[in-house]
């Protein structure tokens, strides 16, 4: 009986958290203008908003933190790319390299979300042990 008001707990946590980042979202899309899709940094937002998702469903399911750690230097190498393309789109410097940034940050932020989710479906179909019959 507690297993099951443990899991149900557990399970409550990530529905509260997948509906707030939903809700975000929806206030991206909302309050953006058509025309800021156009935008790489706004596709960077979208994508940021994506891997975070990810990253606090496995802060909030402990079993599957276990199973798959995010690789700390490749979200570094990422976040320092958006920071770096938000800044030049700030300072107005050269549309390329905006761009540039903003995809290498994306293109990071996918490959340790690939990571994580490839991590998570191995551990999920390990064979179970065969019985044997006598």
């Amino acid at each position: 009986m507690a297993l099951a008001a443990e899991i149900s707990k557990s399970r409550r946590w990530t529905v509260l958290a997948s509906g707030f980042l939903c809700g975000v979202l929806a206030l991206v899309v909302l309050f953006t203008s058509p025309r800021a899709f156009h935008s790489p940094i706004a596709v960077l937002v979208v994508a940021c908003i994506g891997f975070v998702a990810l990253l606090m469903q496995l802060r909030l399911d402990r079993g599957q933190a276990a199973l798959a750690h995010p690789h700390t230097w490749l979200n570094s190498i990422g976040m320092l790319l958006a920071v770096g393309a938000v800044v030049l789109d700030f300072l107005r410097i050269s549309n390329q390299w905006v761009q540039a940034l903003a995809l290498a940050a994306i293109g990071t932020f996918g490959v340790s979300g690939a990571m994580i989710l490839h991590a998570l479906r191995k551990n999920r179909r390990t064979p179970q042990p065969e019985s044997k019959s006598i």
